[in-house]
């Protein structure tokens, strides 16, 4: 079964934001076994729209839309619906009890007629109602295809989805059963990391595929199965990654489905009681607001220091000025010492450490662009190494926090 994904704004064709809502639909249809044909992104006007809603029937058993379902006059969806399937908008009595539920107890401001207005829905179509906004989903169906359409604010969006959309796709359909597996790897190319692993690979059964999906210092391999005996699928699919866990020892991390590295190394910390702190300068604080993003962190991640000067490394983290002057702020000696520093002043288990050079111009050090050591302490001393990452700082911050992220999850597992 194939399914189109039609988003519609200018805001997303002028680049203004992010067409994040694609991605999650394209994910959760992709786990019930529905396969994205194609997404396309339209402006706000009636005839892009109907042209996209044409072209996506010829090709599509399924079709969500995204976006256009506001107040303003620019939120012409619902309108462009009721042209698509010759139909005329009514109120949807069970919306506007909600709409003004919505504005007595949250909102609180005068319900306008815009607002009452969102009420109004095609009279063909099967409403989706939507707790967490006014603005309704709407199930449609045309020759045998099926057209959604739901609002484009994200999580009122993803909350239609999984509680509406895809437990009406699962009552009207048999789907095959899906299984997928990610390995977090760290450390190797995606060139390097397909040499390594290609006698596996030409050996997977048939209806097992792997996905190499690379981004920065890391790749991400996916085992995917497909097929209508789920107990099979289960069991190939543990053959295959004891297979390949042997074969990816050194550069393994864990499975994207236990979450994100700081996810794992954070539930490493908390299993053993063990607890981190960071001094950082070329990373900025990331590392910290990776690990702060984590519900829970509390428990395992105790504080930073952005130390980004050599005076802040001197005041906050007491780095000699002769040390500094010695090595340069960028140095192996410097990121040990900020490390260990770090480790008396937060009294943790453990303590990283990032300086270096991110670039886009060298600065007075003798250390090249993307240049960066990263050090590592806990009780029984420091670990340390120097990395190149490259000459764009985005690049370079990003690969130095993920690096740092690794380095630690190795040491914690030694313990």
């Amino acid at each position: 079964m194939l399914a189109e994904i039609i988003t519609i704004g200018d805001e997303i064709l002028i680049g203004q934001i992010v067409d994040s809502n694609s991605a999650f639909i394209a994910k959760q249809l992709n786990k019930i076994g529905v396969s994205v044909y194609q997404i396309t992104s339209v402006q706000d006007d009636k005839n892009h729209i109907l042209k996209a809603l044409a072209e996506a029937e010829a090709n599509a058993d399924i079709i969500i839309l995204t976006g256009g379902l506001g107040p303003t006059k620019d939120d012409i969806t619902k309108k462009t619906l009721a042209h698509y399937f010759d139909d005329h908008l009514v109120e949807a009595v069970a919306v506007r009890k909600n709409i003004e539920h919505l504005w007595e107890h949250y909102i609180k401001r005068p319900l306008m007629q815009v607002n009452i207005d969102q009420a109004l829905v095609p009279s063909k179509c099967s409403v989706l109602m939507n707790k967490l906004g006014s603005a309704p989903g709407m199930w449609m169906e045309k020759n045998d295809k099926i057209v959604i359409a739901l609002p484009g604010v994200p999580y009122e969006m993803k909350a239609l989805i999984d509680d509406e959309v895809i437990p009406k796709l699962r009552n009207r359909y048999q789907f095959p059963y899906i299984q997928h597996k990610t390995f977090l790897t760290y450390g190797l190319g995606e060139s390097a990391l397909a040499e390594h692993i290609e006698t596996f690979e030409n050996e997977l059964p048939t209806f097992i595929k792997l996905a190499y999906l690379p981004s920065l210092g890391r790749v991400r391999l996916r085992l995917s199965a497909k097929g209508i005996n789920r107990e099979l699928i289960e069991k190939e699919m543990q053959i295959q990654t004891d297979l390949l866990l042997p074969q990816i020892k050194d550069i393994f991390t864990g499975f994207e489905e236990d979450g994100s590295i700081e996810d794992i190394v954070g539930k490493h910390l908390t299993e053993q009681g063990r607890t981190v702190a960071t001094a950082e300068s070329c990373t900025g604080g990331l590392i910290a607001s990776r690990f702060t993003a984590n519900a829970g962190a509390s428990k395992y991640f105790k504080g930073s220091v952005v130390t980004y000067s050599k005076e802040t490394k001197m005041q906050l983290l007491n780095i000699p000025e002769a040390l500094i002057d010695a090595h340069s702020v960028v140095s192996i000696e410097v990121a040990e010492a900020m490390a260990l520093n770090a480790l008396k002043l937060f009294k943790t288990d453990f303590a990283i450490s990032t300086t270096g050079n991110a670039g886009p111009t060298k600065d007075h050090t003798q250390e090249g662009l993307g240049d960066v050591y990263i050090a590592i302490a806990n009780k029984d001393g420091v670990f340390s190494a120097k990395f190149s990452f490259g000459n764009s700082r985005e690049k370079v911050i990003n690969k130095a926090a993920n690096k740092a992220f690794e380095l630690l999850l190795k040491e914690i597992l030694k313990k």
